[in-house]
């Protein structure tokens, strides 16, 4: 299918969108497009894995606010401004080199897919967990991360519907408020987010509020709106509600399996392993709507249970029976691991297949040679 998207925000179409097209102009013609998403990916990845070793469990802002380093928050600005900007481009640059692929459609909404809790998680950091004074509670962190993932869940649904993207405002609002939230972190020290703002809140509460408004009141109605438009049309993809509303099943039961998990577990898994279990969410999310994105490019039918469900209930099942007792923490370790190696391994192989189905390499713009 041909890929269109639709960008509507101000702040992409007259502030962002000219840099991006000044950028794009050093960037050589030899470079593959894929080379620039992954490159993104990667910085992103290697960001949150050097905040993480001086903040396991994002407490290091509350408590002992200077135990990560300064040049830790703006290395997470430029990273951020990076990946933003190479995110921004890598379609631009196929178009440029006449070289815009299925293959590189996917792996540029299936790595956006998995940074998108990546990104996250990194800013949790700066906030840090509740102790009391400040920061926010490890339940919000978990509400916050299902709300936004729940939106970029929202914005490739109403592609399966419509074949249309609607990139969601929220993107580049986002990007610029996490960028401008390193730097500020960088500049003037995380003490800047554990003193009230305004009336008593803080700053971290008024980016949850204006999250949850933006998701709920802006985001959320445009997409139903967008469908209900392409409805009135007669250009929806899908005949029956059944098969519109097929893609949402496996994320709204990896959604309940995880809560039921989280308000149940035993041993109050998310409060001892906040960073882990984060991030198996994010993982698990990625993997799930990756599928999503495959069948609305090619124009399949998503099967209606993930095959990750099932081991999922397992686990969640034994943990809050009591079957796992102490061993809780441990079978989460092993659990995030399987996930991620899983995640990792499904990616190589769909790219695989797709190189050699369109008979292109990932990162390369060289053709492959026909057998």
């Amino acid at each position: 299918s041909q890929y269109s998207a639709v960008d509507t925000n101000p702040l992409s179409v007259y502030i962002m969108q000219p840099i991006w097209n000044k950028i794009i102009k050093i960037v050589p013609l030899w470079i593959a497009p894929n080379l620039l998403t992954f490159s993104g990916f990667v910085m992103i990845l290697f960001n949150y894995f050097l905040i993480s070793f001086y903040d396991w469990d994002y407490t290091a802002s509350g408590t002992s606010p200077g135990l990560v380093p300064t040049w830790v928050w703006l290395f997470s600005a430029f990273t951020t401004f990076c990946a933003y900007a190479l995110d921004s481009i890598d379609g631009k640059h196929a178009r440029r080199t006449q070289s815009s692929s299925p293959l590189g459609e996917l792996f540029d909404h299936g790595l956006d897919s998995w940074a998108t809790s990546i990104f996250v998680l990194s800013f949790f950091s700066v906030c840090s967990r509740d102790n009391g004074k400040s920061g926010v509670s490890v339940y919000t962190m978990y509400i916050y991360l299902s709300i936004v993932l729940f939106n970029f869940m929202c914005s490739h649904w109403e592609k399966y519907n419509t074949g249309v993207l609607f990139l969601p405002w929220g993107y580049d609002i986002s990007q610029v408020v996490l960028i401008a939230a390193y730097l500020l972190t960088g500049t003037v020290g995380v003490e800047v987010w554990q003193k009230p703002l305004l009336f008593g809140y803080y700053i971290t509460d008024v980016l949850v509020i204006l999250l949850i408004g933006f998701s709920l009141f802006l985001s959320f109605p445009q997409t139903l709106y967008n469908i209900h438009r392409a409805h009135l049309k007669k250009t929806l993809k899908n005949d029956s509600l059944y098969e519109g509303l097929l893609p949402l099943v496996s994320p709204l039961l990896l959604f309940i399996l995880l809560t039921v998990w989280v308000v149940l577990s035993p041993s109050n898994i998310l409060a001892k392993q906040p960073r882990l279990f984060l991030w198996m969410v994010g993982v698990a999310f990625s993997n799930v709507i990756c599928k999503v994105i495959i069948c609305q490019m090619s124009s399949t039918r998503p099967e209606l249970f993930h095959w990750f469900l099932f081991p999922l209930a397992l686990v969640v099942y034994a943990a809050i029976s009591g079957l796992l007792g102490r061993m809780e923490e441990a079978a989460l370790g092993v659990f995030t691991t399987l996930v991620t190696a899983a995640h990792v391994h499904y990616g190589v192989c769909v790219g695989r297949q797709l190189s050699e189905h369109l008979n292109i390499y990932i990162f390369s713009l060289k053709k492959r040679v026909q057998e």
